[in-house]
């Protein structure tokens, strides 16, 4: 049985983020991808030049569409840009009794044009979150949500507990914002009480656009096929880091990832720690 994965996220012309970016990952990953568009972006690896959201009741429209017809096994979030879309999408994922939710809080792009509106903040927090299946927020978007800063090992659990309190399932606090030379190192926490780092060597390059979507639709394409979270995890990051690895070099500012790497080689995760 071919497996669906449906994608809520706004468009990137450039390919590298966003609906592009997620479609292409469930594809290597063996997963029919759908989607449901929430805005149109004119963006480029140079940055965001125009932000188009769509009416709440036209991103409605479109997952019952897919919904009513898809056996749709995963669900992600990218990209909501405003409250009133955040909402619909909660309220009709209610509807649906729709199946694991993986929620990229996508708020700000790379080159640092916001993607979120103020007073979304607060609808993701209170009404996306507590539906979420697993979290996956970078440090900044961690600050924001769970409301404190964040320097620390201590602060990144701090923060994820937080988040799990919030109503997440689990979450993973992507490190790569972190002043660290050497690795990127995430956390996954569960509110069943699983912990544990993923670490891998860091990569130093400017290619990094849409790292945050393509780790996330991974993610998804991997719960799609059925496969445990913490499995799907582990397998997304490695996915990210070798489309990291074989970057394309595309662009004139922070271009996009390999999404077909993956295919031919496989990286290993440089060290797994397993915390008490």
């Amino acid at each position: 049985m071919t497996s669906v994965a449906l994608t809520i996220a706004g468009s990137d012309s450039g390919g590298g983020a966003g609906i592009q970016a997620d479609l292409k990952t469930f594809q290597e990953l063996g997963v029919f991808g759908t989607s449901a568009l929430t805005a149109v972006t004119a963006q480029n690896t140079l940055g965001v030049h125009g932000v188009y959201p769509l009416n709440a009741s036209e991103v409605e429209k479109q997952i019952c569409a897919v919904m009513d017809d898809f056996p749709v096994t995963a669900v992600k979030t990218g990209m909501l840009f405003s409250a009133e879309i955040i909402r619909e999408v909660v309220r009709t994922l209610k509807y649906y009794q729709a199946p694991a939710l993986i929620i990229d809080p996508v708020m700000i792009a790379k080159g640092g044009a916001s993607l979120l509106q103020n007073e979304a903040v607060k609808a993701l927090k209170e009404e996306l979150l507590p539906l979420a299946a697993i979290i996956t927020p970078n440090i900044p978007e961690a600050e924001l949500l769970a409301g404190m800063k964040i320097e620390t090992a201590m602060d990144i659990e701090k923060a994820a507990e937080l988040l799990l309190e919030a109503g997440a399932d689990a979450v993973v606090m992507k490190g790569g914002h972190l002043d660290n030379q050497e690795f990127a190192e995430d956390l996954f926490m569960s509110a069943s009480g699983k912990k544990f780092k993923l670490r891998s060597e860091r990569i130093h390059t400017k290619d990094t656009h849409g790292t945050g979507c393509t780790f996330s639709a991974a993610i998804t394409a991997s719960v799609a096929k059925g496969k445990r979270m913490e499995e799907a995890v582990r397998i997304a990051k490695d996915y990210i880091h070798v489309a990291i690895k074989e970057g394309l070099h595309l662009g004139k500012g922070h271009g996009p990832t390999n999404h077909w790497a993956y295919r031919s080689y496989k990286a290993e995760i440089k060290e797994v720690v397993l915390l008490d």
